[in-house]
């Protein structure tokens, strides 16, 4: 008999041991309640950008940078989302802040001969983000938020030309303001701490040239209740104007972010 019951204690405990740690593992799902609930992802966004300008005389040019190119002229960034919530309810914003730069030289040919001018060429890149979210899914395995907001986009590019003995600053400037809506959130991979994140969203400001639209996809994982990291393919579509000018930008590339849940 007591040997029984040694073996039983033993399965007793292995079981209970098993229930443990499987109530302490994280769950990447938040849990919607009455309480507030934050949250900050800092992220890194690498994009190759590709940008067609059409003129209003008719003519256009397009710019293809890959990921790359884009990394090694990059000078500055800022980069990363909040959100806010409290029941359903929350407001989520996304700020995107990169300046390109290259510096160098440029032959510029007059007649039988070349000029070398010192060249230095910016592009400055602001995205930002304002969505209202409700919560219309929230099962141990799936969260959805439906939102609805806006986003600016604007987009700086100038160039410095100097030669010995003239300088000359251009800068052009495209901008748009649109109304979005979409959806986010997450899926929990059988009943572990990995998760599959996903965001999609669209949006106009009226007419066939003012459209934009983004989408995510990807991977992460709950290290604990309040810490997971992802890493996604993130694409974004816009269309600036500036001076009767269109710029059809694109920004393909993959995503690290962490984020930190209090």
């Amino acid at each position: 008999m007591s040997k029984y019951l040694k073996v039983s204690a033993i399965v007793l405990f292995s079981v209970f041991t098993e229930i443990a740690y499987a109530q302490s593992e994280p769950n990447p799902i938040p849990k919607v309640s009455d309480e507030w609930r934050s949250s900050i992802t800092p992220y890194v966004w690498a994009p190759g950008l590709m940008a067609t300008i059409n003129n209003n005389n008719g003519s256009s040019s397009t710019a293809d940078f890959s990921m790359n190119q884009v990394l090694s002229n990059l000078k500055s960034g800022v980069m990363g989302a909040s959100e806010v919530h409290k029941g359903n309810w929350g407001i989520m914003t996304d700020v995107f802040f990169a300046t390109l730069q290259n510096t160098g030289m440029l032959n510029a040919p007059d007649f039988d001969r070349n000029i070398h001018l010192a060249d230095k060429i910016t592009l400055q890149a602001t995205i930002l983000n304002g969505v209202a979210t409700y919560t219309a899914v929230n099962s141990p395995d799936l969260y959805v938020d439906g939102l609805l907001g806006v986003r600016a986009a604007f987009a700086t590019a100038s160039a410095h030309l100097n030669d010995t003995a003239t300088s000359v600053n251009v800068s052009t400037t495209f901008n748009t303001i649109a109304p979005i809506a979409g959806f986010k959130g997450r899926y929990r991979l059988a009943n572990s701490t990995w998760y599959v994140p996903f965001y999609a969203d669209a949006g106009s400001r009226g007419g066939p040239t003012s459209m934009t639209w983004q989408a995510m996809l990807g991977v992460g994982k709950a290290f604990t209740n309040t810490i997971d990291a992802s890493l996604t393919y993130r694409a974004l579509y816009a269309d600036l104007r500036g001076h009767g000018d269109v710029m059809k930008a694109n920004l393909k590339g993959p995503q690290l972010a962490v984020t930190f849940s209090f």
